[in-house]
C-alpha cells in the first residue's frame, strides 16, 4: 500500500481507502459478519482510512467501525470520516445551523464512540451554504472545542468544490472523480494543490459500472440505489453510475476493457487510473465483502499506466460520456 500527503493535516493516508456507504445502506443487503470480515480485510491491507457517515444504514455503518476498530485495539493509526447534513428534513440550507449540526455531530460521537472525530465533512449541501461563512464558523468553534479534529465538504459539482476553498481551515474536499467524471482534473485540481486541500475520490468505480461485472441484464434489488435512484428520484442522479446512462457506460466499458493491464481487474485498472492524479489524496471504494476490500486495496500495486493508455481513456470518455456529464457537474 502507498501513502499520500492528506492535505495540510500531516496524515499520511493510504491511496486506497475503504468507502462505508454500502456496508450501511443502499447497495442492497450486507450482513453484520460480511461488513466487518470487509473492514477487517481492507485494514490488513494497510487501508487506514475510512469514510462514513451519519446517514448509512441510520448510523449503521458508523456502528460497525467503531466495532472493528475496538476489536483491533491499538494496532494502527486508522482515520475516520464522517459526515453530517444529511439527516435534514428537509435538506436546506437554512438547516446547516449550529444546532442541527451539533446534534448530529453528538449521534456521530456516540456511534463511533471516540471523544473527538476525526474529520466532519458536511454531506453535499446545497450550493448556497457554500456562500454562507457562518455556517462554516460553526466548523471552526467545534475545532476549538474538541468535537472535531478537521473538517472537509463532500460536494456534487466542481464548482463547489472551489468555493470550498476559500475557506482558510477547510481540510479536503470529497468529490466524484472516475473515469467515467474526469471535470475534477481540469477545473479544480490544480487549485486544491495550491491550496494543500486534500481531495477525497468518490464513486470511484461508477457504482459498479467500471468493475466490467455488469451486462444489460444485470438487475439490482429494491434497496439498492442503483435500482431505484436512476433518475434522480432519491437523491442527485450523479451519484448513480456516476449520472452515466446505463447501458452508454457499458458501451464505453467494453472499450475500456482492452486496456487492462494483464492479470488486473477493470476495477483495479480504474482506481489506478485515478491514482495517476498526484492531486487525488485517496479515493474511497466500496466493498461488501473481504474479497472486493483486497483486491481494491491490490490497484495501489499497480504499475503506473501509460501515456498511451491515459490518452486512450480519455478518448473513450470524449466519444461517449463527456455530453452526458461534463457540464452537469
Amino acid at each position: 500500500m502507498n501513502y499520500r500527503e492528506f492535505g495540510r493535516t500531516g496524515w499520511k493516508v493510504s491511496e486506497i481507502g475503504f468507502g462505508a456507504w454500502a456496508i450501511g445502506s443502499d447497495w442492497g443487503y450486507v450482513s453484520d459478519e460480511d461488513a466487518c470480515a470487509a473492514l477487517h480485510a481492507a485494514l490488513d491491507q494497510g487501508i487506514n482510512l475510512i469514510d462514513t457517515a451519519d446517514v448509512y444504514g441510520d448510523g449503521r455503518s458508523e456502528q460497525l467501525i467503531a466495532r472493528v476498530l475496538k476489536e483491533r485495539g491499538q494496532r494502527e493509526q486508522v482515520y475516520v470520516l464522517t459526515k453530517a447534513g444529511r439527516r435534514l428534513r428537509p435538506h436546506t440550507a437554512d438547516g446547516y445551523n449550529r444546532e442541527n449540526l451539533n446534534a448530529f455531530v453528538d449521534r456521530s460521537l456516540k456511534n463511533l464512540g471516540v471523544d473527538t472525530i476525526d474529520l466532519l465533512q458536511l454531506h453535499c449541501p446545497p450550493t448556497e451554504v457554500y456562500y454562507r461563512p457562518e455556517v462554516f464558523g460553526i466548523l471552526d468553534d467545534m475545532v476549538k472545542a474538541g468535537k472535531i479534529r478537521y473538517y472537509g465538504v463532500s460536494v456534487e459539482k466542481v464548482e463547489e468544490a472551489i468555493k470550498a476553498t476559500e475557506y482558510p481551515n477547510l481540510q479536503s474536499v470529497q468529490i466524484i472523480f472516475n473515469i467515467f467524471r474526469q471535470r475534477p482534473s481540469e477545473l479544480f485540481f490544480e487549485l486544491a494543490k495550491q491550496r494543500q486541500v486534500g481531495i477525497v475520490a468518490r464513486v470511484p468505480l461508477a457504482s459498479g459500472l467500471l468493475t466490467g461485472k455488469m451486462t444489460p441484464q444485470t438487475t439490482f434489488p429494491p434497496d439498492d440505489h442503483r435500482n431505484y435512484n436512476r433518475t434522480g428520484a432519491r437523491f442527485d442522479v450523479g451519484e448513480t453510475f456516476a449520472g452515466v446512462d446505463f447501458e452508454i457506460g457499458l458501451k464505453a466499458v467494453e472499450e475500456l476493457r482492452p486496456l487492462v493491464p494483464p492479470g488486473a481487474t477493470m476495477a483495479q485498472f480504474a482506481l489506478r487510473w485515478i491514482l495517476m492524479f498526484d492531486a487525488v489524496s485517496c479515493t474511497i471504494p466500496s466493498a461488501k465483502n473481504p474479497t472486493q476490500a483486497v483486491q481494491n486495496a491490490q490497484a495501489s500495486d499497480l504499475p503506473p499506466l501509460s501515456p498511451e493508455t491515459m490518452a486512450r481513456v480519455r478518448a473513450i470518455y470524449e466519444r461517449h460520456i463527456r455530453d452526458l456529464v461534463h457540464h452537469r457537474w
